[in-house]
Order: structure tokens, then C-alpha cells, then sequence
């Protein structure tokens, strides 16, 4: 695909605003920047990663690495609200996450330790680790307040925080961890993810596509689950004061 050609696909964009412009959606605006910041990323990141793949730098990987948690991290962290300190706690949570994931893959020999390789599967893996932890703020919040007469109930009969939340965390580590899995059971049938479909498209055997797919759908249960249990093992305590009383909304 050339740049001139890539042009022709911004109609997709038209068709978005002339919908919105016709139902007064009001999406006029962040379709527009929308498109704009992510055409832009997009190539400046591709002039990045084109220079690190021929430098073969380690501290550009890195790099790279900490721009991806830091960023991930900033927008997970949005859906915390007022937290204190929850930025943080998701910054530890996305980096034990990445290390475990890919320290495994590249130590049992599935993938090569290179900037091809690295870089791409991390960024899957953090971007994946990044909804799980944006889906636990949010159903901790929702679930806190819907159920705070009980928790309060629980800490005045001398429940200790942990102890008082301890239901609220669970169904909440489970709802942030269902759209994982159920991506898993339709794949394949429902949807062609992105890396197969692009494997495919550049002329890659559709079998091997299919091998690297699997190898990174298997990756994202291991890297959900230890992403979504470890930021409400460090988080859960920010719903609550140093006195350890319920925060209110």
C-alpha cells in the first residue's frame, strides 16, 4: 500500500462523521482527533521501530518497553477516578506482568529476544494487561459503591479492609478477566485477530500464521490473570482512608 492509496481509506472516517453529523451525535470531534492522533502515532512509530530494528540497540527495546507501561498505565489509571496513587500500583502491576509473560516466551524458546519480536508481543501483551486493569477500576468502583452498606456493615463488626471488600474484589477480578476469555472461545469462528490477519495479508503460510496466533492468545490468559490479581492485590486499600473507612464516591 502507498501513501497516496492510503488516503482512499479516510472515506471510512467520512462515512463515521456524516452518521454522526446526521443522528447529532456530537462525535464530530473526537472522530476528528481520533483519527488524527492515531494517524500520527502511527507513522511516528513506524519510523521509530524501523530505526531500533536496524540499530538492534537493547536500551531502545527498553525504552520502547517503559513508554508502552507508562502510557497504558496513564490511561488505565483514568478509569480509577480520584485513587490515590493508583497510576503507580498499575505501572508495578503491567511491569511484573511483561516481565513474567515474555521472560517466559523467550526462555522456553518460543520467540526470538529480538526487536521483531519484542517489541510487537509486548506491546500486545501490555495493551491486553492495560484493558484488564482499566475493567477492574471500573467494576471496583461500580461494585464498591453498590455495595457499601455491606462492606461498612462488616467493618463495623471488626471486618478488617481486606476481609470487608474480599467479595467486591473477587467479582470484580472476574469481570475483568471474562472478555479475555471469551475472545478465546470465538476466535478463529467470530473474529481473524490483527497479528494473523496482517501475517496472512503479507503473504505469511496462513498454518503459521495461525501457530503465532495461538502462541499469543495462550500468552494473553496467563498475562490477564496475573495482571487482574495483582492490581487488586495492590489496590484494594485505596478504597479505603488511613482509618480504614470506606471512601465516599
Amino acid at each position: 500500500m502507498t501513501y497516496y492509496s492510503m488516503w482512499f481509506a479516510f472515506a471510512f472516517v467520512l462515512i463515521a462523521l456524516l452518521l454522526s453529523i446526521w443522528q447529532k451525535l456530537g462525535l464530530e470531534k473526537e472522530i476528528a482527533m481520533g483519527t488524527i492522533r492515531s494517524t500520527v502515532q502511527l507513522l511516528l512509530i513506524g519510523y521509530v521501530l524501523q530505526f531500533i530494528f536496524h540499530s538492534e540497540n537493547i536500551w531502545f527495546i527498553f525504552i520502547v518497553i517503559l513508554m508502552m507501561v507508562s502510557v497504558a498505565s496513564w490511561n488505565a489509571s483514568s478509569r480509577g477516578g480520584r485513587l490515590p496513587g493508583v497510576f503507580w500500583r498499575i505501572v508495578c502491576a503491567l511491569t511484573v506482568t511483561e516481565v513474567i509473560t515474555m521472560g517466559l516466551l523467550v526462555s522456553l524458546g518460543l520467540v526470538s529476544p529480538t526487536p521483531q519480536y519484542l517489541i510487537p508481543l509486548s506491546g500486545m501483551i501490555i495493551g491486553s494487561s492495560m484493558i484488564v486493569c482499566g475493567l477492574f477500576l471500573n467494576h471496583m468502583n461500580r461494585e464498591t459503591e453498590s455495595s457499601r452498606g455491606e462492606i461498612e456493615a462488616l467493618l463495623s463488626l471488626g471486618a478488617t479492609p481486606r476481609q470487608a471488600i474480599q467479595g467486591v474484589l473477587k467479582r470484580a477480578v472476574k469481570a475483568s478477566m471474562i472478555p479475555t476469555f471469551d475472545t478465546m472461545k470465538t476466535i478463529g469462528l467470530v473474529q481473524l485477530p490483527g497479528m494473523m490477519t496482517g501475517m496472512i495479508v503479507a503473504g505469511a503460510s496462513p498454518i503459521e500464521a495461525v501457530r503465532y496466533q495461538i502462541l499469543i492468545m495462550l500468552s494473553f490468559s496467563s498475562s490477564a490473570a496475573i495482571s487482574a490479581v495483582l492490581i487488586s492485590l495492590l489496590s484494594y486499600r485505596l478504597w479505603f482512608t488511613r482509618e480504614s473507612i470506606l471512601r465516599s464516591s
